[in-house]
């Protein structure tokens, strides 16, 4: 919680000496609109998920199964986990900084950055930093993903839907499914087969690659541009 309030007090810094803006530069206002594209981003890559998880399960012939020593308080202590860690991310990648950026030199090199960043950060938070087809893998996913929230950032002038969206696939694989750094929460998988030749192909292709590619195609036919940012102060 220290590090969430230590973010949001340096990009209020940040806005408010470089642009003479507030916190709320970001979009949070209004409130209504603001939590219905929120909503909308999580179910989104919420489904998204549900449907590479199922994939690779039937890929591998495994089943998944109920962890029977899961409770709300788990679920709950592991989404407040993802809140957070999403949130941090997001007002790092797609707050403050590419709020500025897209002020100052326009929002096409603006995206970019930011999904060059993101890549790059997930070298080291996913500890790939050294080999270098693992680093090409995760920087072509997540730098796709990153590309599509900072792409709608940028046409709703707002940080609600990328928080949706990227909140969405991290619950959903992390807590649902069980594969982040908490261990076994919700469901287990079970049984199924080693992914070799084209197998792990699809399965690999089908998270990094078309997920992003279908978020893209959302944030471009389906996410209204808005004009300009909206001006929070005089």
């Amino acid at each position: 919680m220290i590090g969430i309030l230590v973010t949001i007090a340096v990009s209020w810094l940040l806005l408010y000496i470089i642009e003479k803006e507030n916190i709320l530069a970001l979009g949070f206002l209004p409130i209504p609109k603001r939590l219905k594209q929120f909503s909308i981003g999580i179910l989104i890559t919420g489904i998204l998920c549900v449907l590479v998880q199922y994939l690779e399960a039937y890929l591998k012939s495994s089943t998944w199964i109920l962890n029977e020593k899961i409770t709300n308080g788990i679920i709950l202590k592991s989404f407040w986990w993802d809140f957070k860690s999403v949130l941090t991310e997001e007002l790092i990648f797609r707050g403050a900084l590419l709020y500025i950026l897209i002020k100052k030199i326009g929002s096409k090199k603006s995206i970019l950055i930011s999904a060059i960043a993101f890549g790059i950060y997930h070298w080291f938070s996913y500890g790939v930093l050294g080999n270098i087809m693992a680093m090409v893998l995760v920087f072509i996913g997540t730098g796709l993903m990153g590309y599509a929230w900072a792409w709608a950032f940028s046409k709703t002038k707002s940080i609600m839907l990328p928080f949706g969206l990227h909140l969405g696939w991290n619950f959903i694989y992390n807590t649902l499914f069980s594969k982040g750094p908490l261990g076994e929460l919700v469901l287990i998988s079970k049984g199924g087969i080693e992914l070799t030749g084209w197998t792990s192909l699809l399965n690999f292709v089908s998270g990094l690659v078309i997920v992003p590619i279908l978020v893209l195609l959302y944030v471009k036919y389906f996410v209204k541009e808005e004009k300009e940012f909206k001006q929070t102060t005089e």
